[in-house]
C-alpha cells in the first residue's frame, strides 16, 4: 500500500501569496484566488482570530477617545446656545408641521368643511350656565357647555349684523339663524334722538342708510323645537342686539354724560341714584311717528311670548356685542322690572362699553338679572366711558359693577398677529374665535378648538399671520378636501 506524503515546499510556496495586515481584521490576498485544497490548523485560526480581536479593541479605543473629545465640545457649544429656551419654540414649530396638525389646520382653513361642537344635555344644569350661582367655578378653567352656549350666543348677534347689512335702508325679511331649532317671532328698531342736517342725505344718497332716524338694532327668537327644548331643559328665548353700524348710532356713543334710571318715586337729590350713560339710554328709549321705542317694543314681545307659554320652564338669555352689549343690559333691567312673571334674565354680552354706575349694578343685582362679560385684554372698547377706576376689577371672573367676566386674551391666538389693529381686537368673530381656543387663563390655546378659521381670514386677514394667510391661499386655490371630523369631542 502506497503512502501519500504531502510536498511541504509547495504548501509554503503557496503561503507566501497570502499576506496578513496588522492594520485590518481581514486577510487580503495578493492575487485571485485559485481553488486549492489548503488546511490550517485550529491552533494556527484560534491565534488569528486573537490577533484580529486585540486590533479592532485598539481602533475602538482610539475612536471612543475622539469621540468623547467630539461630544465635550459639541456638549459646550450646545450650551452656548441654551437649547432650554429654543426648545419649546423648536419643538412648537416641528409639531406644527406635522401631518397631523397640517391636517387639521386643513379642516380649519377650509371653506367647505365646518365642525362644531357637540351639544350635551343641560337639563340639570342650564340654571348653572345660565349664572344661578354667577358662573362659580365655571369660568377659569372655562367649562366646555359654557364655551359651547357662549360661541351660540355670539352666533346669534352674528345672525343680526347679517341680517341689518343684507337691507339696511329697511326690515330684514328673513334673519339666518344659526340654529334651526328657533323661530324669530319679532324684529327690534332702535330710534336715536340725535337730528342731522337735511343737506347730509343729498351729499351722499347712497348712503342714507347711514342717517335714518330709526334702524333695524335685533331680534327676538324663541326656541320651538321639541327635542331641543328637552336636551336644554327648558325652552328659551333669545334677544339679539348688533354693534354700532349708522352715523347716528355713532354719535349716540358719544354721549357719555350718566342720566338717572326711571324710578317710582325718583330723588333728583340722591346721588345714589343708578344712572346710565346718556347715548345708551336715547337708542333704547326714544320713539318716533312711525315706531315705538326700543324698549316698549320689547317689553310687549316678551310679555306675550310668557304669557303664550305660561306654565313651561322659560329662560330669557340678552346677547349683544359692542353698543349691542350695553343696550343688552339696559333691555334686562327693563324686562326684570316691567315683564309679569318674568322668568330667569341673563345677559351674555361680548366686547361691550361700560354703562352705568355701582348703583346701576346693584340695581341689576337685586332684580335677579345675571350678566356675564366677555372682554378682550386689548379692546379699547370694553374700557370706555372709563367712569370705573382700575381697582375696580378683580380676578379672573369677577367684576364689581359689571357682573361677572371672561377675559380672553388676543396674544394667546397662534393664528393671531400679537400687535392686532383695533378693529380686531374688537371684532365679533375674533372674540368668538378667542372663546373657542380659551382653557384657562394659564393655560396656552387649546390645540382642538373646532371653530373654522375661514370666517376670521375673511374679515381679518390683515391680522392673521402670514403662515397661515399663505396657507389658505394654497388650500383653496384647488379643490379642497373635506376630511368630515377629524377630532373628538372637545375638551375643557
Amino acid at each position: 500500500m502506497q503512502t501519500l506524503t504531502p510536498n511541504i515546499e509547495l504548501f509554503h510556496a503557496k503561503r507566501r501569496h497570502f499576506t496578513c495586515s496588522t492594520q485590518t481584521s481581514t486577510f487580503i490576498p495578493t492575487k485571485p484566488l485559485s481553488v486549492f485544497p489548503a488546511t490550517k490548523k485550529n491552533r494556527e485560526h484560534l491565534i488569528n482570530l486573537e490577533n484580529v480581536l486585540k486590533t479592532s479593541s485598539t481602533s475602538t479605543d482610539n475612536f471612543n477617545v475622539n469621540v468623547s473629545s467630539r461630544q465635550d465640545k459639541t456638549t459646550t457649544l450646545l450650551g452656548g446656545l441654551n437649547l432650554a429656551r429654543l426648545w419649546p419654540q423648536m419643538k412648537a414649530a416641528v409639531e406644527e408641521m406635522s401631518p397631523k396638525n397640517l391636517k387639521r389646520l386643513q379642516r380649519l382653513l377650509s371653506k367647505s368643511s365646518e365642525e362644531r361642537s357637540p351639544k350635551n344635555k343641560l337639563g340639570s344644569k342650564w340654571r348653572e350656565l345660565h349664572g344661578s350661582n354667577n358662573w362659580a367655578g365655571l369660568l377659569d378653567p372655562l367649562d366646555e357647555d359654557l364655551r359651547r352656549e357662549l360661541v351660540r350666543y355670539g352666533e346669534f348677534v352674528q345672525a343680526s349684523y347679517h341680517a341689518f347689512h343684507s337691507d339696511p335702508e329697511g326690515s330684514p325679511r328673513d334673519v339666518a339663524l344659526p340654529d334651526g331649532s328657533y323661530k324669530v317671532t319679532k324684529s327690534l328698531y332702535a330710534t336715536s334722538s340725535v337730528r342731522l342736517p337735511k343737506w347730509i342725505d343729498d351729499v351722499a344718497p347712497d348712503l342714507r342708510w347711514m342717517t335714518k332716524q330709526t334702524s333695524w338694532v335685533g331680534y327676538v327668537a324663541v326656541c320651538d323645537d321639541p327635542k331641543e327644548i328637552r336636551r336644554m331643559g327648558r325652552r328659551e328665548i333669545v334677544i339679539a342686539l348688533r354693534g354700532t353700524a349708522t352715523l347716528l348710532e355713532w354719535s349716540e356713543n358719544f354721549r357719555p354724560n350718566l342720566v338717572s334710571m326711571p324710578e317710582p318715586k325718583p330723588d333728583p337729590s340722591d346721588p345714589t341714584r343708578p344712572k346710565v350713560e346718556c347715548g345708551f339710554n336715547s337708542l333704547y328709549t326714544t320713539g318716533s311717528q312711525h315706531a315705538p321705542s326700543l324698549a316698549d317694543s320689547l317689553v310687549a314681545e316678551i310679555s306675550r311670548l310668557v304669557e303664550l307659554y305660561a306654565g313651561e320652564e322659560l329662560s330669557i338669555s340678552v346677547t349683544g356685542h359692542s353698543l349691542g352689549a350695553a343696550i343688552a343690559l339696559l333691555a334686562a333691567d327693563d324686562i326684570a322690572d316691567r315683564v309679569p312673571h318674568a322668568p330667569p334674565v341673563s345677559v351674555f354680552s361680548f366686547g361691550g362699553p361700560r354703562v352705568g354706575n355701582r348703583e346701576f349694578a346693584d340695581r341689576l343685582d337685586s332684580k335677579g338679572v345675571k350678566v356675564l362679560r366677555v372682554v378682550n385684554s386689548q379692546d379699547v372698547v370694553t374700557k370706555v366711558p372709563g367712569i370705573f377706576a382700575d381697582n375696580d376689577k378683580n380676578k379672573q371672573g369677577q367684576n364689581r359693577n359689571n357682573g361677572a367676566e371672561l377675559r380672553v386674551d388676543m396674544k394667546m391666538s397662534p393664528y393671531l398677529k400679537p400687535n392686532a389693529d383695533v378693529a380686531c381686537c374688537h371684532d365679533l368673530e375674533a372674540y368668538l374665535h378667542l372663546v373657542d381656543g380659551f382653557l384657562a387663563s394659564n393655560c396656552p390655546f387649546r390645540t382642538n378648538a373646532k371653530r373654522s378659521l375661514r370666517k376670521l381670514l375673511d374679515e381679518q386677514r390683515s391680522n392673521v399671520k402670514v403662515l397661515y394667510t399663505g396657507k389658505s391661499l394654497r388650500l383653496n386655490r384647488g379643490t379642497v378636501l373635506d376630511y368630515g371630523d377629524v377630532l373628538p369631542s372637545p375638551s375643557s
